[in-house]
């Protein structure tokens, strides 16, 4: 049986991700803050979901450190993790962002994700093929301005998929993966911000108006056909617009 948890499955790729897994019969723990009621009617019976802010670093340890994370993977032949939530403020040139949000996106863009993978390994240490799929971004390898925080984050994805895949822990199979421009909230926010607080506004605004956005659900397909596909894991760094 595949069982996969995916974290941000409420809305944007994480909707997306899950339900192309969902699609396929995988059993799949979506962890958000709020539920995906358009998902959880359509698949009553393989989705379950759990209300947790993962920016809240003691509430998501003890959730990991808890019974429902090691019960639903319990059983699985193959076991998936899916760092997908995250946040892209605060936006600005450094020296005029707000500290709490900086703060509130190293928890959910780092903290929860390192926490949740340790957790996964431990709880997997039986399972014969374990993957986890880092969503990171084109921003943690290059750097943009106003974007100090993001392009950081993502960065450390990266970086700890590097040193996970150099610990060679058994049966387990890691890729922190870059999906590509998708039109979701989060570029809407991107839109929103003033030239002053980042000067590629009108880039990303291009990219709306000239269609040049995926869609959640076209690339959430990409994505789990490569997850569960047999390359999963043969590069650790990868881009899904450079993945055949």
């Amino acid at each position: 049986m595949i069982k996969a948890i995916v974290t941000g499955h409420s809305r944007g790729l994480g909707a997306g991700i899950a339900q192309a897994l969902l699609a396929r019969e995988v059993s799949v723990l979506g962890v958000s803050r709020r539920s995906n009621a358009a998902l959880a009617e359509r698949f009553p019976a393989t989705l379950q979901e759990v209300t947790l802010d993962l920016s809240d670093a003691e509430a998501t340890r003890a959730w990991l450190e808890g019974d429902a994370f090691k019960g639903f993977l319990a059983d699985a032949s193959t076991a998936i993790l899916i760092n997908n939530a995250g946040i892209v403020q605060p936006i600005g040139p450094s020296g005029k962002l707000d500290g709490a949000t900086i703060a509130q996106a190293v928890t959910l863009n780092i903290a929860g994700p390192l926490m949740a993978a340790n957790a996964f390994v431990a709880a997997t240490d039986k399972v014969a093929d374990r993957r986890i799929m880092h969503i990171s971004s084109g921003a943690g390898r290059r750097p943009m301005p106003g974007w100090s925080i993001y392009c950081a984050t993502k960065a450390a994805l990266d970086h700890h998929a590097r040193a996970l895949a150099a610990d060679a822990v058994p049966h387990l199979a890691i890729e922190s993966l870059a999906p590509g421009v998708i039109d979701t909230d989060m570029q809407g926010e991107i839109r929103d911000t003033t030239p002053e607080q980042f000067t590629l506004r009108e880039q990303f605004v291009a990219l709306k108006q000239n269609n040049d956005l995926s869609s959640p659900e076209s690339c959430g397909e990409a994505i789990v056909s490569h997850l569960l596909g047999s390359r999963f894991g043969a590069e650790v760094i990868t881009d899904i617009r450079q993945i055949g």
